[in-house]
């Protein structure tokens, strides 16, 4: 695994080095095709923040802990990618064990309502996912829509939370 280790406005000591990368590498005995970790920490007044993405076979978990000193941020974050862990090897097996079935998910469109302006642009790699896949890695993100492109027509596609705690799937016309 390829842990990157980035310090905004804290200066990334040794121990302070070790000490993540240490807390990051026991994610290997939970998953063992972990490609990337990339682990940012940094403070602002006094909230010191500790942020982790780990690329797992194109999938992304992510999450971040927020307290008063960096190595309980650390703590706190790891916390939150192990239960985070354990939700996608559940998942994992739930879908080999279902893989047979075919869940379709109700179709519905909302018109977008334009107010504001763009204050961030994000681009990443889509790799080619079933709607499951998708909301399952939504779910991972801990987000509340996930565009992804899909595996059985080629197209992008959009898959949200809708209000009740259901999905809903957004395809493109032809």
């Amino acid at each position: 695994m390829n842990i990157i280790l980035t310090g905004r406005h804290l200066e990334i000591t040794p121990a302070l080095k070790n000490y993540a990368e240490e807390k990051i590498k026991k994610f290997d005995r939970y998953i063992s095709n972990i490609s990337e970790a990339i682990v940012t920490l940094s403070v602002e007044k006094y909230r010191h923040k500790a942020e982790v993405l780990l690329k797992v076979n194109g999938v992304l978990i992510q999450a971040e802990g927020i307290t008063g000193e960096i190595y309980s941020s650390i703590d706190d974050v790891v916390e939150k990618l192990e239960r985070q862990i354990k939700k996608y090897k559940e998942k994992l097996v739930s879908h080999r064990k279902s893989e047979g079935k075919s869940s379709t998910l109700p179709l519905e469109t909302t018109p977008a309502i334009e107010t504001g302006r763009i204050i961030k642009n994000k681009r990443f790699e889509m790799k080619p996912m079933s709607p499951d896949e998708a909301a399952m890695q939504m779910e991972l993100l801990d987000k509340d829509f996930f565009v992804f492109t899909n595996v059985g027509s080629g197209e992008i596609n959009v898959i949200y939370r809708r209000k009740d705690g259901n999905f809903g799937l957004i395809e493109p016309l032809k």
